[in-house]
């Protein structure tokens, strides 16, 4: 496997960068879903710490990964793809990467007009992108949880048509995004036998 992507499949970076951000997204939505409910006290100040570094962890993955498409290129569209599916395909692909930047700076913005310092895994401060501001903060919150539930439904879309290509059009959309080869190509039943060798024809 090469590390920039070919035509016919992604590269090592980009493998790598797509499962990674997958799980982190799997581990904030579940420390989002979860930590407000914690009691007050100095572990669920550490739970909101994290889930504010792991945001950040993916806002930076986001951009490399955008920067790396930008210079990889992309593989083409899968052979016999309809039109309109790979429009869609195109779509979805801009609306998670859109909402991939937008919840984090989104939260960013949440916890400026709070007033709360930000740190990465305290490692170093992030200077605030705004004033206190309590009107802002309700505006933020809402929309950082309303972003969240589109993401939600885009990321559904997108690993269901991946494992509805993978299950019922058994072609390479899923596995191209996989370590490893792709399947090889089934020879086809109907194709022409092979010309017969001098050994064949000899008495």
């Amino acid at each position: 496997m090469t590390l920039k992507n070919t035509p016919e499949r992604w590269g090592a970076v980009s493998q790598t960068l797509h499962w990674l951000i997958v799980i982190l997204l799997l581990v904030i939505a579940y420390i989002g879903l979860t930590m407000g409910d914690l009691p007050n006290g100095p572990r669920k100040i550490n739970i909101y710490a994290l889930h504010k570094s792991i945001g950040l962890t993916i806002l930076a993955l986001v951009a490399l990964r955008l920067i790396w498409r930008v210079y990889a290129g992309a593989p083409l569209a899968i052979p016999g793809t309809p039109g309109w599916q790979q429009r869609i395909a195109s779509l979805t692909h801009v609306a998670l990467y859109l909402l991939m930047f937008a919840m984090p700076l989104s939260g960013w913005v949440l916890n400026s007009s709070a007033g709360y310092p930000l740190q990465w895994f305290k490692l170093f401060n992030l200077p605030a992108i705004t004033a206190r501001n309590p009107e802002l903060h309700e505006l933020a919150e809402t929309l950082h949880e309303s972003m969240f539930w589109v993401l939600v439904a885009v990321v559904v879309l997108h690993a269901g048509a991946a494992f509805y290509h993978h299950l019922f059009q058994n072609d390479d959309t899923l596995r191209r995004m996989l370590p490893g080869r792709r399947r090889q190509a089934i020879a086809s039943p109907t194709a022409s036998p092979a010309a017969p060798t001098p050994e064949d024809t000899a008495p």
